[in-house]
């Protein structure tokens, strides 16, 4: 068995024995920047909803899909509010310094630095969607002191619809949950590129502007 393999299986028995603390849990971690993937968290937390309402020898955790929902928002808030202060606290130098100790390089706060300078505190909320920056959006927004109380509504609300929507397609999926894995693989690919793209365009967009604006001024200046 594999590392991966069985750290996911370690995930699947949290999650089966504690139930809505188990999902608290995990998606905190990952909120926090740990390697922990909501992608298999919440997808097997709706399967477990589903199983509990269609087979009568099932005897693990009863949970609703509402409730699966809520606990992995809230998991993701208080991962989110870890992340923050660290960001708050330490600063960039620290998080450079150590984030390779938990898989955070530092294209991935780069690339959630500029996402934040660009969409300010509506970052946070937007974020929540997006893979990889969702889960390292905090850290400049500590770094940035965003007020605190509108950064954890943020993380809250903008965390639902992701908890949701992941919970739910377990949910539907049954059985076949784990086949989200491989959707989910290629979708990282597809919205990352998009993002880079987007930064590249923004970048060269910038650098135009300043050159006309330096082109401008020798104009004038020659006048």
């Amino acid at each position: 068995m594999s590392i991966i393999e069985w750290g996911i299986n370690l995930i699947l028995d949290w999650i089966s024995s504690l139930g809505y603390a188990g999902i608290v849990l995990l998606m905190a971690f990952e909120s926090a920047c740990m390697p922990v993937p909501s992608e298999i968290v919440m997808p097997f937390s709706g399967y477990l909803v589903y199983q509990a309402e269609t087979d009568p020898t099932y005897s693990g955790s009863v949970m609703s899909l509402l409730g699966v929902t809520l606990a992995g928002a809230l998991g993701c808030t208080i991962g989110s509010i870890a992340a923050y202060v660290v960001g708050l606290y330490a600063g960039r130098p620290f998080v450079l310094r150590y984030g390779k100790y938990i898989l955070l390089r530092e294209k991935h706060l780069v690339m959630a630095e500029k996402w934040f300078a660009k969409y300010g505190d509506a970052a946070t909320f937007i974020s929540r969607l997006l893979p990889v920056i969702r889960t390292v959006i905090s850290l400049p927004a500590g770094i940035a002191k965003m007020n605190f109380k509108r950064f954890v509504i943020y993380s809250f609300v903008g965390s639902v619809p992701w908890t949701f929507m992941l919970a739910y397609i377990g949910y539907w999926l049954g059985p076949r949950w784990r086949d989200i894995e491989s959707v989910f693989h290629s979708l990282d690919v597809v919205v990352i590129g998009a993002v880079v793209v987007l930064i590249v365009w923004y970048v060269v967009k910038l650098r135009n502007n300043r050159s006309k604006e330096k082109a401008t001024e020798e104009k004038a200046s020659q006048r």
